[in-house]
């Protein structure tokens, strides 16, 4: 056998690994091996921690104006109403054009959006009906810039280490949620909600140069049909492919009756705990340390296998702690009972991020995470809508509880229709190889366990 037969039978996994260490990177943070990762991650990191502090002050901002439950989830159903509207023509912009010029222009959109609402609130002349507009003008932002970011990072670390991308990905964005509204409860309590805007405007020069910086190939697609047909085509292929679709389906569920929690959250911190915006910040940053270890623990996996388990006991784990949540009166238990939610919830949508973008072909990744972000946002306005009408009649805590008693619903029939979608996804790994040179070397579980 020579050494490179020798090296081609090292588990890829493995080979990986090894080469993570000889650069001097730990295996669970290999993605930061590539340079444009690197930008990435640094640029978006103090980004996102402006945004973490502008979603909390801006729900702060609404309760404080309004009072009503009804227009937290208004306000919410305005931002992420356009995402499903515009999501197809964003998945059909990441997969036709240069995606690093695609997150440049919607990250500029989004820092003058933030820059406009810092102006108004700072002038004191904001009024409810002009953050409706600007949430809604994110939103249609979002619709782009999210489908081709998600697409952008398999462009920027390769198919091996794309796995470790989107769960690093993950940490940082939860660890922005504890460091953004940890911020934002103490400055909207002591200097108000225009600062926290203000910060989230120039936080996003970091990644906006971060973007700039780097040096991505850009591969044009080739023969490319009418924008219709384009749509057709990536609809068609989740249709048809019954891992995909399941795990979709499943996200949907969840954006749609549990993901309201996060929208009602003001109304815990005030109404039912008594803690005012301080109290906001601990429960949305509580919810964020959970989060980031789940992140955390995803970026320790090496390989694709027992995912499919991972999502139904992580979507059954998300509606159990949520649950216990409603039945807490004391801001510290809350807190901590928020930890397994947040730990859950991401432990659940990395995971069905990362075996959805195992298993799609390049050619058509921009249009299927573009669905993916349809059902995962899209899908919340809807719930946060239905929510905050639910909260005005029946209490947020009983309205949460419901959404959660839902979500263990759907992780029980996720989980009893995988031995059937477990072939199909063996085979989508395999053309990706994502694991392996065939299917026959596949593990037996990939998709099941």
């Amino acid at each position: 056998m020579t050494v490179n037969d020798a090296a081609h039978n090292v588990p890829e996994e493995q080979r990986i690994d090894d080469v993570a260490r000889r650069r001097g990177v730990p295996a669970a943070l290999r993605a930061l091996r590539h340079r444009n990762f690197q930008l990435f991650f640094s640029g978006q990191l103090i980004s996102l921690i402006g945004t973490w502090m502008q979603s909390v002050a801006q729900a702060w901002l609404v309760y404080r104006l309004t009072g009503s439950s009804l227009l937290l989830g208004s306000v919410s159903f305005a931002g992420q109403f356009p995402i499903l509207l515009a999501g197809p023509l964003g998945g059909i912009v990441a997969d036709r054009y240069h995606k690093q010029r695609v997150v440049i222009a919607t990250q500029t959109a989004s820092m003058i959006l933030a820059l406009l609402l810092a102006i108004l609130t700072l002038t004191r002349t904001v009024q409810v009906w002009h953050i409706f507009v600007l949430a809604a003008s994110l939103g249609v932002v979002n619709a782009f810039d999210i489908p081709g970011r998600q697409a952008f990072l398999v462009d920027m670390v390769g198919k091996e280490d794309l796995m470790n991308a989107i769960a690093l990905n993950s940490s940082m964005f939860n660890g922005a949620r504890i460091i953004g509204p940890a911020i934002a409860g103490v400055l909207v309590a002591r200097i108000g909600e225009g600062w926290c805007f203000f910060a989230n405007a120039v936080s996003y020069i970091a990644v906006i140069a971060g973007l700039m910086l780097m040096r991505v190939e850009h591969r044009p697609q080739q023969n490319i049909a009418s924008p219709l047909a384009h749509v057709i085509e990536g609809f068609r292929f989740i249709q048809r492919t019954k891992p995909i679709r399941a795990i979709l389906l499943l996200v949907g569920l969840v954006s749609l009756v549990a993901m309201p929690y996060t929208v009602l959250m003001p109304i815990f911190a005030d109404k039912i705990l008594h803690r005012g915006a301080r109290g906001l910040g601990i429960l949305m940053g509580a919810i964020g340390v959970g989060a980031m270890l789940g992140a955390l623990t995803l970026a320790s996996k090496r390989g694709v296998r027992g995912l499919g388990r991972w999502i139904a006991f992580a979507c059954a784990g998300f509606g159990t702690s949520l649950i216990l949540f409603t039945l807490s009166r004391y801001l510290w238990l809350s807190a901590a009972l928020l930890l397994p939610v947040g730990f859950c919830m991401m432990l659940q949508m990395a995971s069905s991020n990362t075996l959805i973008q195992a298993m799609v072909p390049d050619e058509l990744r921009g249009r299927v995470m573009a669905a993916y972000s349809m059902v995962f946002i899209g899908m919340g306005p809807f719930g946060a809508l239905f929510g905050g009408a639910l909260a005005d009649r029946l209490g947020a805590p009983v309205t949460v509880a419901m959404g959660a008693v839902a979500s263990i619903g759907g992780a029980a029939i996720f989980w009893s229709r995988l031995p059937q979608i477990r072939v199909e996804g063996r085979r989508l790994l395999a053309a990706q190889a994502m694991i392996g040179d065939s299917a026959e070397s596949l593990p037996a579980g990939a998709v099941q366990e």
